[in-house]
């Protein structure tokens, strides 16, 4: 029987604390498929290297390596130096073969982590704030590319919907706009007493620390409004059930269309009622060379600004919220909204309707 090996790919970190927690990825993975050797490497800037864990699953006699990137979104690192690393270390090796898999991307888990990460912030701050009158700022790494940034835009969307705050604006830890001061400036002007500051980050690190130093700045200069650092994503058990599930895909040959996020499929923040209803139509007609040494320093110039992710979202029909009549006697219904009373939802028509 053929041995099968498990190599979680990072991006690399100069923080210790980040190097650290992203050993908690391959442990989950271990602890959740303990059929499997699982070992992990970073392209840059930490060690091991990609190589050398290859080198240990090799030595351990693996013959197939299930190879996936520890990233949130895919672009330069998931898509170019990863794969140049592996398949290189395979030309050079042809006795193994490895399999790679792809990111985390936007996935129900992350989803429901994320809401555990800002449910237990507004535990944390406690007192009686309405959720109407909390605003949430999603911080995402930022790019170059509008696709990349407009994930993180869909899963502030996704976080705000399923909590039934007041609002949501989403900002950048770099490269593009608005960055975290401004978009937290911006956001301060909107009337709100309570922000809730969520990074949507897989680990610690500079950015992150950047984040919560730039919410105290803003904070400071608004007594007024109560400002909120949730926590990071880290090793919350449905991201490390997201690496197994990715690992798993690879062996499975999954169908990877955006079916993931389909509130008839899964149970999705403030749509749980609604796994499993029919799904019909209302209308009857989507390496870098890894380094971790001291000689080299890696002072170049490197924007990182590679946080693409291109899952294809087909078009479901399933809920249009709108309540419009037919007028040819069928009986149409739709599941109730679960924020239909939103203040700056359907009833905010009301008003000019009267």
């Amino acid at each position: 029987m053929t041995k099968i090996g498990v190599m979680v790919c990072g991006h690399g970190s100069r923080d210790e604390g980040a190097v650290r927690e992203f050993e908690s990825v391959a442990r989950g993975i271990r602890e959740r498929m303990p059929q499997y050797d699982v070992d992990s490497g970073f392209l840059e800037f930490a060690t091991p290297i990609i190589r050398d864990g290859l080198d240990r699953l090799r030595e351990q006699n693996n013959k197939v390596v299930l190879a996936i990137p520890g990233m949130l979104f895919a672009a330069g690192h998931a898509k170019n130096d990863i794969p140049s690393v592996l398949n290189t270390y395979e030309a050079q090796h042809p006795g193994m073969e490895i399999r790679y898999g792809r990111e985390l991307g936007i996935d129900s888990k992350l989803i429901k982590a994320a809401s555990a990460r800002i449910e237990e912030a507004l535990a944390q701050a406690g007192g009686d704030v309405a959720r109407e009158e909390t605003l949430l700022m999603v911080v995402g790494r930022g790019a170059s590319d509008p696709d990349a940034n407009s994930n993180v835009s869909k899963v502030m969307r996704m976080l705000w919907e399923g909590f039934g705050f007041g609002w949501g604006e989403t900002c950048y830890s770099g490269v593009t706009f608005p960055l975290v001061e401004p978009g937290l400036e911006h956001a301060a002007k909107l009337g709100y007493k309570r922000i809730v500051v969520f990074p949507y980050f897989l680990f610690t690190g500079i950015l992150v620390k950047r984040i919560y130093d730039y919410t105290d700045m803003v904070a400071a200069r608004h007594p007024e409004i109560e400002f909120i650092k949730a926590s990071y994503l880290s090793d919350h058990p449905q991201v490390l059930d997201s690496f197994a599930e990715r690992v798993q895909e690879i062996l499975d040959g999954e169908n990877l269309m955006n079916c993931k996020l389909c509130k008839y499929r899964e149970q999705i923040l403030g749509f749980d009622a609604e796994v499993g209803l029919p799904q019909e139509s209302h209308h009857h007609h989507v390496e870098g060379i890894g380094t971790g040494t001291a000689e080299h320093s890696h002072d170049h110039a490197h924007s990182h600004d590679h946080e693409h992710s291109h899952g294809h979202d087909h078009g479901h029909s399933h809920d249009h919220g709108h309540g419009h009549g037919h007028g040819n006697g069928h009986d149409h219904h739709h599941h109730p909204y679960p924020h239909a009373d939103h203040p700056l939802g359907p009833k905010s028509m009301k008003k000019a309707a009267g």
